[in-house]
């Protein structure tokens, strides 16, 4: 007697058929690698945060997550030191004056929000204190970690 039970699809049979021809928007496709350029800052930036988060545990901190999402954006890193807790934005570029300018409002915003979203989700009591920081980072430099870099109030 035959096995009746329906088998399952190859993992090929669900993916959308692929569009013939020159496509128009390449990064539009999931199931294209990204550009060799994007890979690198990729790379970099994974880089970065782990120098990032090094650099807080040797300051006393404990690292309560990284590269944390929600819809409304993504934290870098979350740290906490007693009663303070962090959300960390870092940036590395060719020099630490660049990684200065490089936290925009928008950016702000949006680390912000995420940050509202991550204390819904985490409700701790012991946290009395709250500040955005950001950590610079650049080839070759120790790295700069600006407390308070930004204020999300008014």
């Amino acid at each position: 007697m035959a096995d009746e039970r329906p088998r399952a699809r190859p993992l090929q049979a669900l993916r959308p058929a692929r569009r013939p021809g020159p496509r128009q928007n390449p990064p539009d496709d999931p199931h294209e690698a990204p550009s060799p350029k994007r890979q690198v800052a990729f790379r970099t930036g994974i880089s970065a945060e782990s120098r990032a988060a090094a650099f807080l545990i040797a300051k006393g901190f404990r690292i309560l997550a990284r590269r944390w999402r929600s819809p409304v954006g993504e934290i870098d890193i979350i740290a906490r030191r007693r009663t303070l807790l962090i959300f960390v934005e870092v940036k590395a570029r060719e020099n630490l004056d660049d990684a200065a300018w490089s936290v925009t409002p928008r950016q702000r915003q949006r680390i912000a929000a995420a940050a509202e979203v991550w204390l819904a989700h985490n409700p701790d009591a012991r946290i009395r204190d709250m500040r955005f920081d950001a950590m610079l980072l650049a080839p070759g430099r120790i790295p700069r970690h600006i407390t308070a870099a930004f204020d999300t109030s008014g």
